[in-house]
């Protein structure tokens, strides 16, 4: 029979839910809240979701957005509560919910909501390319989501002010709507047909660096400038130059006028560190969730040695390193060894890049972080060792490391026995 995950905050609706389902032969996974909810929905893929609305850490209709944003949306979902409203029912519809049942639940409505769910069970796709909204959690790219969409709102042409550790890509598949062609003009040198354009309606034009197109393609841009009312477009380009250097390089100046209007200089990877952990765990469940890769995790001492990593291609860079890491790992899990034989040792001069213009207390914080990841990786996470080099007690290491925010394993906690 069917896999239905039932997420509700209340330990009694669990439990009636979960046994009135299993009396119908189902097979129950329960989950009582957000966090929860997120691990299971990552075990795999349930056939049919039952969410409560109204839970303490993450409301129901934000979970339900990150999964419709990361690609995970791929089963039907019943949404349930007891206080819910005319708008927050069309809004969980809007976002892909198949319905709404209000608490208490009649039995013949629960059983009648399943059933017309299960219909419903379609083969899996590949999932929507991932967007700034799969990492809600991240404070700077919550924010950037929202400049990003307010500039969007009330201009077709957006360009970004970009370096070394780029996040221009995922800047712009934030603004692809679901369902919407993307046209990248940097890939062909041939004239721009009119029925290429029409054939992008309503989709993406984006342009991965300005000084790389050649003339023709810098005309196919003008070209596709000039029509993007018309095909209802938007167009995202980067560029790390200036307009007098692009100028010095051949631009119109008119050209770079227009596109350079309305602007906007996101955080490189290397600026939002912290996050990358985050970041390249949701990145490896897309492609698991999308088939390109097989069942993979990340394991806390690899996100903390991907944490580490200089990533002067950005996220694209990023993208290409996860995707290398889970096809060419031989077990389920990634860890830090695979990290370094697949992607080569960390370079000092990358572990040692430290910002100085921080307060010297977060300054202090980074180096400490750093030195740290840097001795876990070289000694395999050996936590005996560690306190050797240190020079640090066992008890004030690890409180030391949990204050630093930096995760040990299991497996580094035995290698230290």
């Amino acid at each position: 029979m069917a896999k239905i995950l039932i997420v509700d905050d209340e330990v009694g609706i669990r439990e009636l839910l979960s046994e009135i389902l299993r009396d119908e032969g189902h097979d129950i996974v329960l989950a009582e809240n957000a966090a929860a909810a997120r691990a299971a929905r990552n075990a795999g893929r349930p056939d049919l979701v039952l969410l409560d609305i109204w839970m303490p850490d993450t409301d129901g209709v934000s979970l339900l957005k990150e999964w419709s944003a990361n690609g995970q949306l791929t089963m039907p979902v019943v949404m349930m509560s007891g206080h819910g409203t005319i708008d927050t029912a069309v809004e969980a519809t809007r976002i892909g919910a198949m319905e709404f049942l209000e608490k208490p639940i009649a039995l013949q409505k629960l059983l009648a909501a399943v059933k017309r769910g299960l219909a419903r069970i379609k083969p899996a796709h590949a999932p929507s390319p991932l967007g700034l909204g799969a990492f809600a959690r991240s404070a700077p790219l919550r924010d950037l989501k929202k400049r990003l969409e307010q500039m969007a709102d009330k201009s077709r042409v957006i360009l970004l002010r970009v370096g070394p550790g780029s996040l221009a890509e995922l800047c712009a598949r934030t603004l692809q709507r679901v369902g919407t062609p993307w046209l990248d003009l940097s890939l062909s040198s041939q004239p721009l047909e009119l029925s290429i354009l029409e054939g992008a309606r309503n989709g993406l034009l984006y342009v991965p660096e300005l000084c790389y197109l050649t003339r023709a393609q810098q005309k196919n841009l003008v070209f596709a400038m000039d029509r993007l009312e018309r095909h209802g477009q938007t167009l995202v380009a980067a560029t790390e130059h200036l307009p007098e250097e692009l100028v010095e390089q051949g631009w119109d100046e008119r050209v770079l006028a227009r596109l350079f209007e309305v602007a906007l200089a996101p955080q490189s990877l290397g600026e939002i560190r912290d996050d990358i952990p985050e970041i390249a765990s949701q990145i490896l469940l897309h492609y698991v969730e999308a088939g390109e890769v097989p069942p993979r995790r990340l394991s806390s001492a690899a996100l903390n040695a991907l944490r580490n990593r200089a990533w002067p291609g950005g996220y694209t860079e990023l993208k290409a390193a996860i995707k290398s890491l889970a096809l060419g790992t031989l077990e389920e899990e990634i860890g830090m060894d695979e990290v370094a034989h697949l992607l080569g040792k960390t370079p000092p001069t990358a572990l040692l890049g430290l910002p100085l213009d921080l307060p010297l207390r977060e300054a202090r914080e980074i180096f400490e972080r750093t030195y740290f990841e840097h001795h876990l990786q070289l000694d395999g996470g050996n936590m005996t060792r560690l306190a050797e080099k240190t020079g640090l007690e066992r008890t004030h290491l690890y409180r030391k490391l949990k204050q630093l925010g930096i995760s040990v394993g299991k497996r580094h906690e035995e290698s230290g026995s």
